[in-house]
């Protein structure tokens, strides 16, 4: 390699460090990478910004901002309050009940939204129950985080892993829907069962308390009738037309755009007002990445690792299986997202000279990544979401407290993944 290329792999190297660590923010982290290519030469402007195969890729930017427009919307309108008052009044009063319908939304929310997003909203009102049940929060914060990964993994829109694998390989929200979603259906079931010999020693009943949040009145929480029926009606229409991209040939970018002004159009709320939902750090986080990550491809770093991948790749199969739990395991070291942008390329390039069936590589990777960003604290960007909330609240949610629980649920559920993986497409 040349001198340039070995120094935008050390300084690859060095802002992963610092993103897994938290030593400084990963927008700094990601900001000052990504300057450091662009002045060291190890890529250009025109590169970064308008390749499309080393630069931006403003579909992914632009699908989360839609989507991020959309849901803040949604979320001036009490629905997801109104969600969670429901759910514990269903589940009265129980502990478990509550977390099994808590994690069923939360699941749910996530594979039509995004995971980061269904934490957010998810989180503050299980503050409130868990507040009015006299219950430690930390167990059902854990959970809800675990739980958006795995049901995020279901869709196209769920984790943001899923949307850079889908722009690089050319996958359809239809073919995550197919491929992945029986599978989080099982390993959603096998999870709540988890949860329930995990957590147990937080399931403390309180008749009294219970009867309390029976009075709670979650009409209440719905502060704009008219905007709901508005939101979840544009909701609809922009998941049907995710549905329909083999026939409409829109992609999901340009879906959730249209989503996001017909939105902002018909409702009364402002665009000062919906712009400011949108999480901009999350954003520049993104083009920083897709920046050094361009730059490795560029200076041919990922042309060596490919190639070195390529030189120990056998049977699909065999590949699959290794990419599935080294996949889980790195995503469990660092943020799944940077990984799997890293990994993209990488995984495009060794689906060329692996014989057999090419798309069982990028479902490895995206069940390898989503699943494994469970394992820890750091290794999806909704734990990091989780943990910040529970801090702000009073209530921190240790590394080790996190990690103890998540360890146990990445194996279990990649385990689990790993014989669907090898049946389904292998045989």
């Amino acid at each position: 390699m040349t001198v340039t290329a070995w120094v935008a792999a050390i300084v690859f190297a060095a802002t992963y460090v610092l993103i897994a660590t938290e030593k400084i923010h990963r927008v700094k982290a990601a900001l000052g990478g990504a300057a450091i290519m662009l002045l060291v030469h190890a890529t250009a402007a025109g590169s970064a910004f308008f390749s499309q195969e080393s630069g931006v890729d403003w579909n992914v930017v632009f699908l989360l901002l839609g989507m991020m427009v959309i849901v803040g919307v949604l979320r001036q309108t009490g629905v997801f309050e109104y969600l969670a008052i429901w759910a514990a009044k269903r589940a009265r009063g129980r502990p478990f009940r509550l977390m099994v319908l808590l994690l069923v939304i939360t699941a749910l929310a996530s594979a039509l939204l995004d995971n980061v997003t269904t934490v957010l909203l998810i989180a503050p009102v299980t503050f409130l129950v868990c507040e009015r049940l006299a219950l430690p929060v930390a167990p059902f914060l854990i959970a809800e985080a675990m739980a958006s990964n795995i049901g995020g993994t279901a869709t196209l829109v769920g984790d943001p892993p899923n949307i850079i694998i889908a722009s690089r390989a050319g996958l359809t929200f239809n073919d995550f829907l197919v491929h992945l979603a029986p599978l989080v259906i099982v390993l959603t079931a096998v999870f709540i069962g988890l949860c329930r010999v995990l957590f147990r020693r937080a399931f403390r009943y309180d008749p009294e308390r219970a009867a309390e949040i029976m009075q709670l009145d979650e009409k209440a929480a719905i502060e704009d009738r008219v905007m709901l029926v508005q939101s979840l009606s544009v909701l609809g229409v922009v998941v049907a037309a995710f549905v329909l991209h083999p026939v409409l040939h829109y992609e999901p970018s340009v879906v959730a755009l249209l989503g996001a002004g017909l939105l902002v159009l018909v409702t009364k709320i402002t665009t000062d007002e919906a712009l400011r939902e949108v999480e901009w750090p999350t954003l520049v986080f993104f083009a920083g990445l897709f920046v050094m990550v361009g730059a490795l491809v560029e200076t041919g770093v990922i042309a060596q690792v490919a190639a070195a991948a390529e030189a120990t790749a056998g049977r699909p199969g065999v590949t699959a299986m290794v990419l599935l739990w080294a996949s889980a395991g790195l995503s469990a070291i660092v943020d799944n997202i940077p990984y799997v942008a890293t990994m993209s390329p990488i995984v495009a390039d060794l689906a060329q000279h692996v014989p057999g069936d090419h798309d069982v590589l990028w479902w490895a990777l995206a069940l390898g990544a989503d699943l494994g960003g469970n394992a820890t604290a750091v290794g999806a960007s909704a734990n990091v979401v989780i943990l910040g909330i529970a801090e702000r609240n009073g209530a921190r949610i240790s590394f080790w407290e996190f990690t103890k629980y998540g360890l146990i649920v990445t194996v279990v559920t990649v385990a689990l993944a790993t014989p669907y993986l090898w049946l389904r497409y292998l045989l």
